[in-house]
């Protein structure tokens, strides 16, 4: 049974939320794995433009307080995107991140994307998993000394909610390993798009895309899933085949946290922000009402039980009637299903737990 801290969002004149933030940090042992001189990643996400749901800037300068404490050198870090929005390079994304309040002026903290300017500079992590045995996990994650994982926990249209394993699984992949956790066919161009300006071409170092006619197509044959020519293409002809269901694609999420976490084991730990509870991703360009009223913040060294303590605590809340929740607004019942019907959101859970991730069983311990 592992334990899960967890602090409510009632404050006094004695202790401030931050103070709050910096106990959660002490409970689960910062400076225990945290030394003098460690590098340590602090893998947020910095929330595409329009979105406003994403963890408070603030809140994340008391967490790199507090590691600078222990005397460890902490980033921000986060990974480039999958679609070509405005996070598809280190650019952009590092742009979005300042406009959304996460300068380095402001966290107190350098902001690295993990993954390099393009999302190809990774590391083949090996791993013992039952569906992968090799993950593509951003450098800077795999060469970090330690790691926090800072998480807007709320739902999701395909893994039915996000938090410390979708932060560590899919938002520490790099591009490549974002669409292998998404697709098993190769990227395709919507030739009404393509205006044959090559630029996908000249971006795949695999010769896997053509000319043919003034418009661009990729052999599947000898594509390796790079990903490269979908972020090259100025216009977004190229497109990703979505194909992979909603259980693999959690699973296989599960399996490159596994990765992130390789070893970092007992030098990583997990804070839950279950506050703007959204009913979709922070990846859209906007943020949707909450479905439930803000909880509070979960701190633990297992991702397996935050996440499981989190889910719980959402469900225990009555829903907020006149949001994207249909259905499930008494305390007890499933918030999750009552947005995504369709999606086992306990799928990511089950496979963490099987794989060896931390244990779905916890103990509450309230500040």
């Amino acid at each position: 049974m592992s334990q899960v801290f967890f602090s409510d969002l009632r404050t006094s004149t004695s202790e401030n939320l931050f103070d709050k933030i910096g106990r959660l940090m002490e409970k689960c042992g910062i400076s225990s794995f945290v030394s003098p001189g460690h590098l340590v990643a602090v893998k947020i996400h910095f929330g595409e433009q329009g979105c406003h749901a994403y963890v408070r800037p603030v809140f994340v300068r008391r967490i790199v307080e507090e590691i600078r404490k222990c005397g460890g050198m902490p980033f921000l870090t986060d990974s480039s995107t999958l679609y070509p929005g405005e996070r598809k390079n280190a650019v952009s994304a590092l742009r979005c991140a300042v406009a959304n309040g996460f300068s380095s002026e402001v966290v107190g903290a350098p902001l690295i994307m993990c993954d390099g300017l393009r999302g190809q500079s990774a590391r083949e992590v090996p791993i013992e998993g039952e569906l992968l045995k090799t993950v593509k996990i951003g450098s800077a994650i795999a060469e970090a000394d330690s790691l926090v994982a800072v998480s807007h926990f709320k739902l999701h249209e395909l893994t039915g909610f996000g938090g410390a394993l979708k932060n560590l699984g899919m938002g520490c992949s790099s591009r490549a390993g974002k669409l292998q956790q998404h697709s098993t066919m190769a990227p395709v161009v919507a030739g009404e798009l393509c205006t044959g300006c090559g630029a996908c071409m000249h971006a795949c170092d695999h010769e896997a895309v053509n000319l043919k006619k003034g418009t661009a197509f990729i052999v599947p044959e000898m594509c390796v899933g790079c990903g490269r020519c979908i972020s090259a293409c100025p216009v977004k002809a190229v497109k990703v085949q979505w194909n992979e269901a909603s259980a693999p694609v959690m699973k296989k999420m599960a399996e490159y946290a596994l990765g992130a976490l390789s070893g970092k084991r007992s030098s990583a730990m997990f804070i839950n922000f279950i506050t703007q509870v959204s009913p979709a991703c922070d990846c859209y360009g906007h943020s949707d009402a909450p479905i439930v009223n803000d909880i509070g913040i979960c701190a633990s060294r297992d991702p397996v039980a935050v996440d499981q303590a989190s889910v719980d605590l959402v469900n225990a809340a009555p829903g907020v009637r006149g949001t994207a929740l249909q259905s499930g607004f008494e305390p007890g019942e499933d918030k999750f299903r009552g947005v995504h019907p369709d999606v086992d959101w306990s799928c990511q859970l089950e496979h963490a737990e099987k794989i060896g991730l931390g244990s779905r069983r916890y103990k509450l311990e309230i500040l």
